[in-house]
């Protein structure tokens, strides 16, 4: 920038307030790096104790090679950590950075460590270490760790199973808040089977959980006492199955005041498990729930808000805050019986003073099935599952993964108002095998995903294919990922000779 034409902006003509600005959107390394040194006034913000109590030292190596990674590095170790060590209360780091930035100096303020993009064996190494082991032990009182790609659970060198969440528990003696997550894993921790052994090395001090598990008997783990301070667990799980354990699903849980409970996958045992469960959280402040259920001959109704207070809400009179959406799926075989309107539903959660919701539901059976969904608005997940066709829009701004499951076709006009409605949608996910019925090719019409990253047709009818991949149809300016079968996609695309579906397949 040429700093001898009026006409141009120097960066230092800028107020401290709108560099603060930009210095936020830039990495810490960059900062250091590029910034520290140039003169007092950029030492004096980028130095400042507000911006520098929080490092965040993860590198984007596809940015810049690894010779320069090392260069980065050995600058911020040497010449500004030591500056700056004592101001420090929490890092986010990577394997790339961890050894480097906790050897350079001792953090005597450190209280929270991020430990991000592992692979479980690397983690365990690093956990295994002098350097994590001491500040575990001695300082940390807040740990995030995210796991990558399928398991938390290896073989160390004895050939015994070690588990990385029990041993993060049994090392973090000042413990109180752990985030325990496995990015990109469909496969979560799995201990309940071996858990019992390790009771005497769980935490006397974690109140705070945040953690992803394969099924309900390694919630039911977590809750039977061995964590005697746990206050808030947020727990999301693969699949609730009947539990196959013998823990005592009846004792009252009188420490709990926030219990978050996700389920990826539909669940048959929601009036067998879960609604024991949470009727022992009798002292429950705050409770968010995401289920899909399932319901047979024996309870073919959908879940309303006369159900939810009554068999579950009624027991926890200390609740002031219930974010839900629920999923019911209800399979008639043969009954013929009334189904409630959208509207019925909704007045069942306002006479219990749920005002702040909304509901779609099928008011009749096609082929033995029908579904409904209840949610809080404004909706509060960055996903909603399993949609169905009886679905009318409303605002979704927060929503990046949707997916959608019917007996009932997908018509061209509500993928429309999903474009509109979910306007940040990256991933999509359809489940139909039955054929649309009505004209797609209205050019009138033209959908458009201006953030779809992923798109999975692989359990879809062909008609769905053409949906998106036909440029008549539907326009997908970034989409990167198709999970489809190659005989539907040759189809399709006429052995990829198809001149309508080359632009949406482009990337």
């Amino acid at each position: 920038m040429n700093i001898l034409n009026s006409n141009d902006i120097n960066i230092l003509d800028l107020p401290d307030e709108i560099l603060r600005i930009i210095f936020n959107k830039l990495n810490t390394i960059d900062i250091f790096y590029s910034l520290v040194g140039v003169n007092k006034r950029f030492d004096r913000l980028a130095l400042d104790s507000l911006y520098i109590h929080h490092l965040d030292f993860v590198i984007q190596r596809f940015h810049i090679d690894n010779s320069s990674v090392d260069v980065y590095i050995d600058k911020i170790c040497e010449k500004i950590l030591p500056q700056i060590n004592e101001k420090v209360t929490k890092l986010t780091l990577d394997p790339f950075s961890l050894e480097r930035i906790l050897d350079a100096v001792h953090y005597p303020q450190l209280h929270s460590l991020s430990l991000v993009n592992f692979q479980s064996d690397i983690f365990l190494e690093h956990l295994s270490s002098r350097l994590i082991a001491d500040l575990l032990c001695n300082q940390i009182t807040h740990l995030t760790a995210d796991i990558y790609p399928e398991t938390a659970e290896i073989h160390n060198e004895n050939g015994k199973k070690q588990n990385i969440f029990l041993l993060i528990l049994w090392l973090g003696k000042y413990l109180t808040d752990l985030t325990f997550s496995q990015p990109f894993s469909t496969n979560y921790l799995t201990f309940s089977s071996w858990a019992t052994s390790y009771r005497s090395f769980l935490s006397s001090t974690l109140t705070n959980l945040t953690i992803e598990v394969n099924g309900f008997d390694d919630c039911l783990y977590l809750l039977n006492g061995s964590l005697e301070s746990l206050s808030t667990l947020i727990i999301r799980i693969n699949k609730i199955k009947r539990s196959s354990s013998r823990i005592d699903n009846t004792k009252k849980l009188v420490k709990l005041k926030y219990f978050s409970l996700r389920a990826d996958k539909h669940t048959y045992f929601y009036d067998e498990q879960i609604v024991p469960l949470l009727r022992r959280m009798l002292n429950l402040e705050e409770l968010t729930l995401q289920l899909s259920v399932v319901r047979l001959r024996m309870e073919p109704t959908y879940i309303n808000g006369h159900q939810l207070y009554d068999e579950v809400l009624n027991y926890m009179p200390r609740l002031h805050k219930f974010i839900f959406c629920i999923h019911t799926q209800i399979y008639d075989i043969g009954l013929e019986l009334d189904l409630p309107s959208s509207d019925e539903i909704r007045k069942s959660f306002i006479k219990r003073r749920f005002q702040s919701m909304d509901a779609c539901a099928h008011d009749k059976f096609i082929n033995d099935m029908a579904h409904c969904h209840v949610y809080s608005i404004p909706y509060p997940f960055n996903d909603f599952l399993f949609m169905s066709s009886c679905f009318q829009g409303g605002k979704f701004d927060k929503v990046r993964l949707l997916s959608m499951f019917d007996e009932r076709p997908f018509e061209h006009k509500l993928f429309k108002i999903i474009s509109q409605d979910f306007p940040f949608l990256q991933v999509l996910i359809i489940y139909n095998l039955e054929p649309q019925e009505n004209d797609q090719h209205d050019s009138s019409t033209l959908i458009t995903f201006n953030h779809l990253l992923r798109l999975n047709l692989n359990k879809a009818h062909k008609d769905y294919v053409i949906q998106f991949l036909s440029d008549r149809n539907t326009h997908l300016s970034c989409l990167m990922h198709l999970i489809i079968k190659y005989q539907t996609l040759a189809t399709v695309t006429n052995n990829f000779t198809n001149d309508a579906t080359r632009l949406n397949c482009a990337k």
